[in-house]
């Protein structure tokens, strides 16, 4: 197996972000998930919602999660709650996104993500979360918004009342497991439609084209595609990892033999593989401690 696996890695970077050392909290039980609203008051702009699962012992790592469904609809187990599970095994806290589903309004998912990456940073003591080490995960539909959230984002607003809106958008990291990236030729076309509508100007095409909006700020990321993927090419992955080489950011993309579109049904070694990889090169960028050479703690 690792030998069919291509495995690409650029190993330096420039963002410069300071990383604090996971401080120890413990050995308490995980909690019971969390449901918590994005958007609270009289009149809340959406039903979208968080659900934070903690980890028994956290190492102060998050990610939002954005599951796949081809901004049509949301993939909220295999593709969320689950990845919580599964992350919350290795310390991480999973923070599942319940995004608003665009039709057509193509901010609408980004505007819950930016609310979600900042949520987390505002509660990081309440949460025992480390500030510096929130990550963005996304599949499919929810790998573009992922990739999204990680190249259009904001510093906060020092003069916002709501002290939520007074924290930064940008994602610690990115991984993005068969992602759709642009919205070029190349893209899923569904995806195209639900997120831009059915007439989209060359404009809005190229700013949610997102490896055409990587620059050095960019965050680091993990790439998972498997080769023979139809639904989403794998050329979407390609191209967002030459975009994060080509500008000095820290990325790794594993081309996988097999698997197609949901990597054989979210299970066997394709699966098995972007998981074991991802938790080594966040441990390599820092952002968890070192995992064992398979995987595990």
């Amino acid at each position: 197996m690792r030998k069919q696996i291509e495995r690409v890695t650029l190993l330096t970077s420039v963002l410069g972000v300071a990383i604090l050392a996971a401080p120890a909290w413990g050995d308490e039980a995980a909690s019971k998930p969390e449901r918590i609203a994005l958007w609270t008051g009289k009149t809340p702009i959406s039903k979208s919602a968080i659900t934070v699962h903690r980890p028994a012992k956290p190492n102060g790592a998050s990610a939002v999660i954005c599951p796949g469904g081809g901004y049509g609809g949301l993939v909220m187990g295999a593709e969320g709650h689950g990845i919580a599970k599964w992350l919350n095994k290795h310390g991480v806290t999973g923070i599942v996104l319940q995004y608003e589903l665009p039709r057509g309004r193509s901010n609408v998912p980004l505007r819950d993500a930016q609310r979600a990456i900042r949520m987390a940073r505002a509660n990081a003591q309440k949460w025992k979360l480390d500030p510096k080490r929130i990550g963005i995960i996304g599949f499919s539909a929810g790998g573009h918004l992922a990739s999204t959230a990680g190249t259009h984002f904001d510093a906060g607003d020092s003069k916002a009342t709501d002290l939520i809106d007074k924290v930064s958008c940008r994602p610690d990291f990115m991984v993005l497991v068969y992602p759709v990236v642009t919205m070029g030729p190349k893209t899923h076309r569904g995806s195209k439609r639900n997120l831009l509508g059915g007439r989209p100007t060359a404009k809005l095409v190229t700013l949610f084209s997102n490896e055409k909006q990587v620059n050095k700020n960019t965050p680091p990321a993990y790439l998972a595609h498997a080769k023979d993927d139809r639904v989403v090419v794998p050329d979407n992955s390609r191209d967002f990892h030459a975009a994060l080489k080509a500008n000095g950011v820290a990325s790794e993309y594993l081309e996988l033999p097999s698997g197609g579109h949901g990597l054989n049904g979210y299970r066997g070694p394709n699966w098995d593989a972007w998981q074991t990889g991802s938790l080594r090169w966040l441990a390599a960028q820092k952002m968890i401690p070192a995992v064992a050479s398979d995987g595990k703690k």
